[in-house]
């Protein structure tokens, strides 16, 4: 692949075969890195934040006000682990980890969606983190439930799991 491409492209696979890609902005979170307050997952979250983008990418949010979700994409830049295995928080069971939201991926992509409260110029005020002060953001899509939405898919295992969660809140 020819090294010029990436001169004029956001994005770009080199000629190793390597997927280069350039953040379009960063996530301000009251979470830490590194933390254990973050929480399972962005729908239990009552978190607020912003999602700064970076001025290069301003025009791209023109019309994302119209949304009341959006799903962000970033690199969880905190994560060191590498596993193709694991035990899923709150189970016992080891299982693959493409089967499951672990951070320890062999690429570090995150996703979550999240009410937009507000949308200034290139900031984006957020409720439902579970991303960490600091992240790159990679992405950003309109959340459309018409189209995101699936029907018919087998979630028994998040109905276990927040059962669980649930639970120990009680105790």
């Amino acid at each position: 692949m020819n090294d010029q491409r990436s001169n004029k492209s956001f994005d770009y696979m080199d000629e190793n075969g390597r997927i280069i890609l350039r953040p379009i902005g960063v996530v301000h979170s009251p979470l830490q890195g590194k933390s254990n307050d973050a929480p399972f997952q962005s729908f239990v979250s009552d978190i607020k934040g912003t999602i700064e983008v970076f001025e290069e990418f301003e025009p791209g949010l023109d019309g994302i006000e119209k949304f009341s979700h959006i799903f962000v994409i970033y690199y969880m830049h905190e994560a060191e682990k590498i596993k193709l295995r694991t035990v899923p928080l709150m189970e016992e069971e080891e299982q693959g980890i493409f089967a499951t939201r672990s951070p320890s991926r062999p690429n570090h992509l995150g996703a979550s969606t999240m009410r937009l409260l507000a949308h200034k110029s290139r900031f984006l005020d957020v409720e439902g983190l579970d991303i960490f002060d600091g992240t790159p953001v990679i992405d950003i899509k309109p959340y459309v439930a018409k189209v995101d939405i699936v029907k018919g898919v087998d979630s028994e295992w998040l109905t276990r799991k927040l059962e669980k969660i649930k639970s120990r809140k009680l105790e």
